[in-house]
């Protein structure tokens, strides 16, 4: 493929370097994402996936090894150009939605919109039009507390996607729901998705959703398998 979306090559990270205490986390760890690819990370717990995210979307940085987002490389970047680089580029989705209380629905997915420097009319408009897309927009009013479960993790997808990133990484994004409502955020979230041309490399134990992906990673012990 002439352009990945993600390239992550040889990612090695470890915690306590050089110490009797120290645990190695990722071993060489190799993973690819195309343009508009969507990617299922299969891992059992403790086998890295959450610290690869990480590193993946800039939250943390490896060892050794290169990241690259859409061809640029992102090793050696200072703290302001790598969340310059993740605000423009990454989306996040985690098992938790993370919902700011205080704020409606709608409001949680206008805010990180405004702190990228979208005037107040566009952002409610986008805001407006992903609650539409994930079939939850009557409920834009509300605030976290008067949803679902489901309807809360709808509105943590939306906030995701709120500034158009080109890359989204999600952590068992419907671990936390029943399987029915589990199948119904995963359709809504993979609708948008593919309606967007969005990449994606989303972690899950549900080998069924992962089947829903274009193609399956495992991790095992910190290696890609």
């Amino acid at each position: 493929m002439s352009e990945w979306a993600l390239d992550l090559s040889g990612i090695e990270k470890g915690y306590n370097r050089g110490k009797p205490s120290e645990v190695i986390v990722l071993r060489g760890a190799t993973v690819r994402v195309g343009v508009g690819e969507v990617v299922a990370l299969v891992a059992p717990s403790g086998a890295g996936k959450s610290t690869l995210l990480h590193i993946a979307g800039l939250l943390d940085t490896a060892d050794s090894g290169q990241v690259r987002l859409s061809g640029r490389d992102m090793t050696g970047l200072s703290d302001r150009e790598r969340t310059a680089a993740r605000r423009e580029q990454v989306g996040f989705i985690y098992q938790f939605h993370h919902l700011l209380p205080e704020f409606s629905a709608l409001e949680n997915i206008v805010l990180p919109q405004l702190a990228n420097g979208v005037d107040a009319r566009t952002a409610e408009a986008r805001a407006m039009d992903l609650l539409t897309r994930t079939g939850i927009a009557p409920r834009a009013r509300h605030r976290p507390a008067e949803l679902s479960g489901g309807e809360q993790q709808r509105v943590a997808f939306c906030r995701a996607l709120a500034n158009a990133p080109r890359l989204l990484l999600a952590d068992e994004p419907t671990g936390n729901l029943d399987p029915g409502t589990s199948d119904q955020v995963f359709a809504a979230l993979m609708a948008v998705v593919r309606d967007t041309g969005l990449s994606a490399l989303i972690a899950t134990h549900n080998l069924d959703l992962a089947a829903r992906m274009d193609r399956i990673v495992r991790l095992d012990k910190g290696q890609v398998v």
